[in-house]
């Protein structure tokens, strides 16, 4: 009974899967029973789902040649529909064919693929900076240089974000395990390049959000860098992608995309009154413009 039960329920989930309008990808964070990528904002992004898209016709159509071309072979080709073989050996028009074709669609994958690689990794000039530190402790430090820096050299705006406690998580109607406690705020049509290293003492680390179409890597001692231009305002979920240890799965990232005003107002606010502060006021002006789906 339990084996027969398990098509009829695999059957009945796949119902519920594809009559479920959330099935689908949508921005910011994953959904239950998703389908496909989470939809870009960024330029990257949009060019990676493209991508993506494109290489899912070719592999189905190729699949399906495939599969076509054996049922061919097995009905015609059969010992009883085919009593005496062929002895044919060679057949050029075939055989330059099955060498061809392979060569022009990987061209025509090749050129797609360079042209991601050039956009992802030709940093534009960018409107803003952000240092990203991936620490051992497991949790995420965010500088913004481009907001000041003290007598040291260190910038003004500075914060380590965590992992927001399940219960804080729940009252404020957020995903737990995604959300932190201080987000990142970025303003809306601005490039922000990342730079990104991790602790020299720590470990490697991944900052991923898919939305943004970035998967980049933070090794201690080094520098790298990325850039995203978030063309849609929200609220943009990610997660360390780098096996590192044992709290992997509580190192989030949150990133508040928002209108270049707010942003100002936020950064004013960060250098003056504190982030803590700067956070409970960015939320309290989303949240009276209906921006901001917490509690």
């Amino acid at each position: 009974m339990k084996i027969a039960s398990r098509p009829a329920a695999t059957v009945a989930g796949m119902a519920v899967l594809f009559a479920s309008g959330a099935a689908w990808a949508a921005a910011g964070q994953p959904e239950p029973w998703q389908l496909g990528l989470q939809d870009g904002v960024t330029p990257v992004a949009e060019f990676i789902d493209w991508l993506h898209n494109f290489l899912l016709v070719i592999i189905t159509v190729i699949t399906l040649f495939v599969l076509g071309l054996m049922l061919y072979i097995f009905v015609r080709f059969n010992a009883k529909a085919n009593p005496v073989p062929s002895k044919n050996t060679h057949n050029t028009f075939l055989e330059v064919a099955w060498t061809v074709i392979p060569i022009l669609i990987l061209v025509a994958i090749a050129i797609p693929s360079l042209r991601l690689l050039y956009l992802q990794r030709d940093i534009p000039v960018a409107d803003m900076t952000v240092k990203v530190i991936g620490n051992p402790s497991w949790n995420w430090t965010y500088e913004y240089p481009d907001l000041g820096l003290n007598d040291d050299g260190s910038a003004k705006v500075s914060f380590t974000s965590y992992l927001k406690p399940k219960a804080d998580a729940e009252r404020d109607n957020v995903p737990y395990l995604l959300a932190t406690d201080v987000p990142v705020v970025v303003p809306v049509n601005k490039i922000v390049k990342l730079i990104i290293t991790s602790d020299p003492e720590g470990i490697i680390h991944a900052w991923t959000i898919p939305s943004f179409g970035m998967k980049i890597d933070a090794v201690p001692g080094r520098l790298n860098e990325d850039w995203f231009k978030a063309t849609r305002e929200g609220v943009y979920y990610g997660q360390c992608s780098e096996l590192c240890g044992k709290d992997h799965a509580f190192m989030p990232i949150e990133v508040h995309v928002v209108s270049e005003a707010d942003f100002a107002a936020w950064a004013e606010k960060a250098k003056t009154a504190g982030i803590e502060e700067a956070r409970d006021f960015l939320f309290a002006m989303l949240k009276a413009k209906g921006q901001l789906a917490q509690n």
